[in-house]
């Protein structure tokens, strides 16, 4: 069974002590009382000693049906939490309490147990430990394997309840509350008007105000398979304690302290006051909260006070200036929170592919004329194209289409954005120009206008200010693309088709399993309160109340399979080019990018670990081309899983154990080194925001300014910025969900850095991951070497941060590195 305090658990419970053994009822409540069956005899073996207490019984039920016979170890572990924690049903078996208040693991298990070692005797039930493709699964377990994955597919009917272990589909309608709030609806993510991955399917009613959308649940869980559920340590370190103290209680309490919600900072040096005094909070609830949240919240002993202070980010603990250098904005494009969205130039002129009726003329503003006064004492921008000099950051057209409805909301502003960089001889960024544009709006035409580098006052003050709009645009896109959608939401139907068409025993659900930890729980409860109606997103980023729908703009228009993979990624971008030559096979077009390089090492690790445990199993085309689950498996990830995209072209064919090897190596990449990236940085660059403010609530001072704009923005520049990024109450609720999100957990499993139990039963997997563990800890020291070289100027020099995110392994924490090997978090 799952363990879900100290231990990892291990895979899908498979029973192969007989075939009335999978009949157990998921029910079924042992007691001091009914452990053993009343006037039989009982055999007992213990041994003393902190997490090794096991015992076996040997019941024989007294009934007038069919009976079962199994064999248990029971492992006695107090719970993180103390005596009688976290118990209740919600458990199911997989936490059970004794008559002492203990919490008990119950394991079924195939086979006797040697007296002396503890070890399970051999005999013909130990091929559960073995993994089987379809065609070679013995005999005796061919009708429990086809029965396990019938079970676990449910029959999509009925709400599901917390102890089931049944996996379905559904469509993103649960981010709404139309019954509290017809201004809480939100349209259903998921078919032809808004494509959308799918989700693990709950079963709630309906709402009565809309028969399209899923009622919330009336508690704080929503259902999630129970081998999906948090182990008692990751409770303790994120949802139950950490993250639901943050939304509901510490966030409530910054709103009673904060007299004008909408209202910003006075000054730059208030900003210090979160990390070196921090702001009182007086309303909140004496519930231990300080121990829950021990970075955040402090407790003043003389005046019994609690204090909301954060911790200093890394990047003005190292340089209190970095956000305010063209090279520091430059340089996080390639080694900050989000490097995934630079990319090259491959059109000169700029322009638009959407229809010019509707958002104006395609032209973009930045012309020949304007780069060349930034870039000219170097090379023309005819040269400079030619010799991939030139890179975008490009927001126009994926954002153009939800400006005006984003500018129809209070306190927030939007544009579309693209931001040009020029390749300096030292191998860094140069920012050469941005442009803003606004489409067609009340009769208005479009309004665009470029800004630049400045040495005038009134110039560089635009400069800043159309920063800060840029910032807000990357902000937005990496948290609702590059980290939401491609990470959690896209990886949710690889969990889902893993548990439904790969039997336990299947080698593959064995490679997979470790990568999908954790997952669902994740997701179930960012769609609980992260990214649904009046959540954390819509109240701290610029799309507000359009996020969740405009992440499903961005899955429609651009997630592809066949470039989630780090080399294709790269090759799409024009960030690299195929070199047979070079090393892992490419050649980088901006060599000192610390997120490619170092994401390489990981990649080619993660596929020579995957290469040799595919040719293991699968050493010819046949046996992958007959292999019933895993042809199921990958079918129902396109035709269910990303169903509105089903037709697409780009899906890779399973054909052979090459295309295995690239499939499962995309899905590893993605769900660890990929969302490492993105994730673990994040309070260490947008904790302070205004290096990377997740919102801009005023438009540019020259569209259409008022006369009091205008005066306040000549006479009182910084008040005009400081306006324009976040509201007080916005940047600490930022603050708060990011040190959380930031963070790993105690328990954490980082990458190539345990084997698993069935990886170990097979010596020719177990030498593959000692390699592998091996290459994980050659990465480490590769990337320290790196960020000690100061000729690479992107990771390293005074004040800079070091790019070490994706050093594989880390302690607890917020620790700006470690790669674990799923999205837990």
């Amino acid at each position: 069974m799952l363990n879900h305090s100290l231990h990892k658990p291990p895979a899908k419970p498979f029973l192969t002590a007989g075939a009335k053994a999978a009949q157990l009822s998921p029910t079924f409540i042992f007691s001091g009382q009914n452990f053993f069956p009343a006037g039989k005899k009982r055999v007992l073996r213990r041994q003393h000693g902190w997490a090794s207490v096991k015992a076996m019984a040997s019941p024989t039920a007294v009934t007038t049906g069919n009976t079962t016979s199994v064999k248990a170890v029971v492992t006695v572990l107090q719970p993180v939490g103390g005596v009688l924690s976290h118990l209740g049903l919600s458990r199911g078996l997989d936490d059970i309490a004794d008559l002492l208040g203990k919490t008990l693991r119950i394991e079924l298990v195939a086979a006797e147990l040697e007296p002396k070692s503890g070890q399970e005797k051999p005999s013909i039930t130990s091929y559960a430990h073995k993994s089987y493709l379809p065609s070679q699964t013995p005999s005796g377990l061919i009708k429990h394997r086809a029965k396990e994955l019938t079970i676990l597919r449910g029959d999509g009917q009925g709400e599901r309840k917390t102890f089931e272990r049944i996996y379905d589909y559904d469509v993103y309608n649960d981010l709404g509350d139309p019954d509290a709030d017809d201004d809480l609806a939100r349209p259903v993510l998921g078919g032809p008007d808004h494509p959308y991955p799918r989700r693990g399917r709950t079963g709630r009613p309906r709402t009565k105000q809309d028969p399209l959308s899923e009622s919330k649940s009336p508690t704080s869980s929503v259902y999630v398979p129970r081998d999906e559920a948090f182990s008692e340590i990751k409770q303790e370190q994120y949802s139950a304690k950490t993250m639901y103290s943050v939304l509901h209680m510490l966030i409530p309490s910054v709103k009673t302290s904060i007299v004008d919600s909408t209202r910003g900072f006075p000054h730059f040096t208030a900003i210090d006051t979160l990390y070196n005094e921090g702001v009182l909070l007086p309303d909140i609830p004496s519930t231990g909260l300080g121990s829950m949240l021990p970075r955040v919240v402090r407790f003043i002993e003389d005046t019994k006070d609690t204090v909301l202070q954060f911790e200093t980010p890394e990047l003005i603990d190292r340089d209190k200036f970095a956000w305010f250098r063209d090279a520091e904005f430059a340089r996080q494009t390639l080694a900050g929170q989000n490097p995934l969205c630079i990319k090259l130039v491959t059109e000169w002129p700029l322009k638009s592919e959407l229809d010019p009726k509707i958002y104006g003329p395609a032209e973009s503003a930045i012309t020949k004329e304007l780069v060349e006064n930034v870039i000219g004492g170097h090379m023309t921008v005819d040269e400079a194209f030619k010799q991939k000099k030139l890179f975008i950051l490009d927001y126009h057209d994926i954002f153009l289409p939800y400006v005006n409805k984003v500018r129809e909301l209070k306190g927030t502003t939007f544009y579309g954005s693209r931001t040009l960089f020029f390749l300096m001889p030292g191998g860094v960024l140069r920012p050469v120009a941005i442009e803003l544009v606004r489409p067609p709006v009340d009769g208005k035409p479009q309004w665009k206008e470029v800004y630049q580098p400045s040495w005038n006052p009134t110039g560089i003050w635009l400069w800043r200010l159309a920063k800060a709009h840029v910032l807000a645009h990357d902000s937005a896109f990496h948290q609702l693309c590059n980290h939401w959608l491609r990470t959690h939401c896209c990886s949710e139907p690889y969990v889902i088709a893993t548990n439904r068409q790969l039997s336990a025993m299947h080698p593959i659900y064995r490679l997979l399993h470790p990568h999908l930890r954790y997952t669902m729980e994740i997701n179930s409860m960012s769609r609980d309160s992260l990214i649904s109606a009046n959540g954390f997103i819509e109240g701290a980023y610029s799309t507000s109340k359009y996020s969740a729908e405009l992440s499903s703009h961005l899955y429609d228009k651009l997630w592809q399979f066949d470039v989630e993979s780090l080399p294709a990624d790269l090759i799409n971008r024009g960030m690299a080019v195929e070199d047979p030559t070079a090393p892992h096979g490419l050649k980088l077009t901006i060599e000192d990018y610390p997120y490619a390089n170092d994401g390489l090492l990981l990649y080619d690790a993660i596929k020579e670990w995957v290469t040799d445990y595919v040719t293991h199993y699968y050493p010819e085309a046949n046996l992958v081309q007959s292999d019933s689950e895993l042809q199921s498996w990958w079918t129902e990830i396109r035709t269910l899983g990303h169903t509105d995209k089903k037709d697409e072209p780009w899906w890779p064919q399973l054909k052979s154990p090459q295309d295995l090897i690239g499939i499962l190596t995309s899905i590893i990449w993605v769900v660890s080194g990929h969302h490492a990236a993105v994730n673990f940085a994040q309070f260490d660059f947008g904790g302070y925001f205004p290096n990377r403010p997740t919102i801009t609530r005023t438009p540019m001072p020259t569209e259409d300014p008022s006369e009091e704009e205008k005066k306040k923005f000549l006479e009182r520049p910084e008040a005009f910025l400081l306006d324009c990024l976040p509201s007080q109450m916005q940047a600490m609720n930022v603050l708060a969900v990011l040190d959380v999100v930031s963070a790993h957990s105690p328990d954490e499993e980082y990458l190539g850095e345990k084997i698993e139990p069935f990886w170990a039963e097979d010596k020719v997997i177990a030498a593959a991951f000692t390699r592998f563990n091996g290459r994980m800890k050659e990465i480490e020291g590769i990337i320290d070497g790196r960020n000690a070289d100061t000729s690479l100027m992107n990771r390293t020099g005074a004040g800079v941060v070091p790019y070490t995110l994706l050093k594989p392994f880390s302690e607890p924490g917020v620790t700006l590195k470690g790669v674990p090997n799923s999205v837990s978090i």
